[in-house]
């Protein structure tokens, strides 16, 4: 009897585990969910204030810096020489080598591979090896025999 209640036991123990585990991975979709859905809101309230005018002409004005006809807009400039509460400066390109003319483009690469593909390479040559110096033989003085 204690065998047959054991094995249930354990047969239960592991269905439980993974009813745990499952519901563990439930209660965070759900709060992904409603975080997606915060954010979607954010979004939607986002768009509805681009399509007030009064709206994009305030950000015109704090972001680039534009100003309205008639009115005369000013800079104060820094000890360094740059504008205090400037506009960010427009980035550049994300790749600095995207606009680069010496950059060969896919196809220039794809048509010399193509060429290389027709010609053997070379043999490489091997490295001639430096001449060991031979030994100098003196004759010893006359005397000394």
């Amino acid at each position: 009897m204690l065998l047959v209640l054991g094995a249930l036991i354990v047969s239960y123990a592991q269905s439980l585990r993974v009813w745990f585990d499952q519901h563990q991975q439930i209660s965070a979709l759900q709060q992904e969910i409603r975080d997606r859905e915060k954010r979607v809101d954010q979004l939607g309230d986002e768009v509805q204030r681009w399509n007030d005018d009064a709206y994009v002409k305030a950000q015109a004005r704090q972001r680039l810096g534009w100003v309205m006809p008639g009115e005369i807009g000013y800079r104060v400039i820094g000890a360094d020489g740059k504008p205090i509460g400037a506009p960010p400066e427009p980035a550049g390109p994300a790749d600095p080598q995207a606009d680069d003319p010496e950059k060969p483009t896919w196809y220039t690469k794809l048509w010399g591979s193509v060429e290389g593909a027709g010609k053997p390479p070379e043999p490489v040559k091997p490295a001639t090896p430096k001449p060991t110096p031979k030994p100098v033989l003196t004759a010893p003085p006359k005397g000394s025999r």
